[in-house]
């Protein structure tokens, strides 16, 4: 298992190296195109470097503890029902706290706040892992959930207030800036996974080590977030103000979801696959690190593997329409799903073919995500938009618990992560039959067909974001 953690890293490693040159090479890159008014403003540009540097350290910092934390829960002696809680815990924290996100921010005075909550949550997070009290993780998880509730509406609400407010750049130039940062995000995360199997396992620091290098990482990005960012005045919103649209955005979004066949099928194929990945998450490290799988490495895989989905989706929306892209990366997560629930029969465990199927089934999320962010865009109406995620976010809430503490448990038969693969199986096959029946109802609606490459890339990368 080792040497094919390895071999397949330099593989997959090589393949995104390969498609980012030829994207280079072929068409506009990841960034403003050379020679167009963006990368040809200099204040433009020092400002948007401004901006990357502190939200790549703040995403280095996310990415870095992602490997082990598994591993460190099962390294400090529990159980995995007493895991499995300590994640839906951070999943829960993560979810709930999502919901009011905006609000939090105009609470705290503006985003350029809620970044330094960001940091300072997160860093006492880490923290926590330094203790072996269930009681300290679970608040550290808490804690986890929170931070990583605040990461991208924060930075990226700053980003786009400055942008809008105090510079007036044109709106067209934001899709760029972050449809640049969507790519470097995944090559962090790629790296990410190295530099935490060389801290855990070649140094021989333990699994705690990546959690505390990612301590002076945010503290770091905190500072420069201090001396290096200014808060717009219009930021410093008003409370009831703001409490007022929440509770508005989330009775119209109610409403669009019930009165609107495409978004109620839309947002259920987004519960169904996005509480898959959910557990997903949690079942990789139990499913690999027994046959002695270095976990980073694997880790750095599954990013590969999901970078080089994103690259097949921009390569084929040229010739392919989104909605049967869509169609494609949740068919191929079934395969994926389906495939694990037969190598991980007890007794007839093959770890080769669960890391291949781990695989597949993150390329098909680098698949999903671009195009959903694409259908979610043009499906459910931009001044609804909050409440109807608001909404889907509470089924995958509950479907994301149910599969981590229902279908988990210990024994024989259909017990542990093939229980689990098969109850995910379930789930995504009614996730296929959601798009199957939108692709009925939708196959022929102009509104959801990408007319040119550029507008795929720019509705991409603003609904991503």
């Amino acid at each position: 298992m080792l040497l094919i953690a390895y071999l397949s890293f330099l593989l997959l490693l090589t393949l995104c190296l390969g498609f980012e040159f030829s994207a280079c090479r072929t068409g506009p890159g990841p960034g403003p195109e050379a020679g167009s008014a963006p990368a040809t403003n200099p204040a433009f540009r020092h400002f948007q470097l401004r901006f990357y540097r502190v939200y790549f350290l703040a995403l280095w910092s996310d990415w870095l503890q992602a490997p082990y934390l598994y591993k460190l829960y099962q390294h400090y002696g529990f159980l995995e029902s007493q895991i499995a809680v300590l994640y839906v815990c951070g999943l829960a924290s993560g979810v709930l706290c999502g919901l009011v996100a905006g609000w939090l921010g105009g609470r705290l005075g503006g985003p350029r706040r809620a970044c330094l909550l960001f940091c300072a949550c997160y860093s006492a997070c880490c923290l926590t892992k330094l203790s072996r009290d269930y009681f300290t993780l679970l608040l550290g998880r808490a804690l986890g959930g929170l931070s990583t509730s605040l990461l991208a509406p924060s930075f990226e609400g700053w980003y786009q207030g400055q942008h809008l407010e105090r510079h007036d750049f044109p709106r067209e130039w934001i899709p760029g800036t972050f449809r640049q940062a969507a790519t470097w995000n995944h090559g962090l995360a790629v790296a990410a996974g190295f530099a935490a199997t060389v801290l855990a396992e070649w140094l021989g620091l333990g699994p705690v080590a990546p959690f505390l290098a990612a301590v002076p990482c945010l503290l770091l990005c905190g500072a420069l977030v201090i001396h290096t960012w200014e808060e717009s005045p219009e930021q410093n919103g008003n409370q009831n103000l703001n409490r007022t649209l929440l509770s508005r955005s989330c009775t119209d979004g109610l409403s669009c979801l019930l009165s609107d066949r495409r978004v109620l099928l839309l947002g259920s194929v987004e519960a169904l696959f996005e509480s898959v990945v959910y557990i997903f998450v949690f079942l990789w490290t139990p499913v690999l690190d027994p046959h002695g799988a270095p976990l980073g490495i694997i880790f750095s895989c599954l990013m590969a593997s999901s970078m080089l989905g994103g690259s097949l989706y921009r390569a084929a929306s040229t010739r392919v329409q989104p909605l049967p892209l869509l169609s494609l990366a949740v068919l191929l997560a079934f395969l994926s799903l389906s495939l694990l629930c037969f190598s991980t029969l007890p007794g007839r465990e093959s770890p080769s073919q669960s890391f291949l199927a781990f695989l597949l089934f993150e390329g098909a999320c680098g698949l999903y995500f671009p195009a959903m962010g694409f259908l979610r865009g043009r499906v459910i109406p931009e001044s609804r938009r909050q409440g109807v995620l608001a909404w889907l976010r509470v089924p995958l809430l509950l479907l994301a618990c149910l599969g981590l503490l229902a279908l988990h448990g210990s024994g024989e038969g259909l017990a542990g992560p093939r229980r689990m693969f098969l109850g995910s199986t379930g789930l995504m096959l009614a996730a296929l039959l959601a798009t199957a029946g939108l692709f009925t109802l939708a196959r022929h609606d102009r509104e959801l067909r990408l007319e040119t490459e550029s507008g795929a890339g720019g509705q991409q990368a603003g609904d991503c974001s």
